[in-house]
């Protein structure tokens, strides 16, 4: 029962990782252009945000499942590396689309000419990724020493 939850907990929430993430590119994207009415916010939430984040939560599961066909993710006899860049890569673009649409201040500062935010970002993923695999990933028998 345990191991169900967990697992319908990690794609839910993978699915509004990537729902997040997908919703902070389009804003992101259309928040430098000259139409104004796409700069409209609520509490400091641009409308775009709120509009794009609900369309992209139905579609979540299937751009994650596209992925997963794309890398041919079950055809995979250790799971583990490709999982763990999935994962990666998700918290690192939410991460930089969160900073892209609501702390743009953030993004003048640099680290030897490299943005600062990017390389926070990567760290933070980094981290993120080793903690959350140690709760949701299966771990199979290929692993098990």
């Amino acid at each position: 029962m345990r191991g169900f939850l967990l697992q319908t907990f990690n794609k839910y929430f993978q699915n509004c990782l990537v729902a997040i993430m997908m919703a902070c590119s389009v804003t992101a994207l259309f928040s430098s252009t000259s139409f104004t009415w796409l700069k409209i916010e609520i509490f400091h939430i641009p409308i775009l945000f709120i509009f794009i984040l609900s369309l992209s939560l139905f579609i979540s599961e299937e751009v994650r499942n596209s992925f997963k066909k794309v890398l041919k993710f079950d055809k995979r006899e250790d799971k583990r590396p490709i999982w763990q860049v999935g994962v990666g890569m998700i918290f690192f673009f939410v991460q930089v689309g969160l900073i892209e649409v609501f702390f743009r201040s953030l993004m003048g500062y640099d680290l030897g000419g490299m943005p600062l935010y990017i390389v926070f970002a990567f760290m933070n993923a980094f981290l993120a990724t080793v903690i959350y695999e140690e709760i949701f990933y299966e771990k199979n028998e290929i692993h098990h020493a």
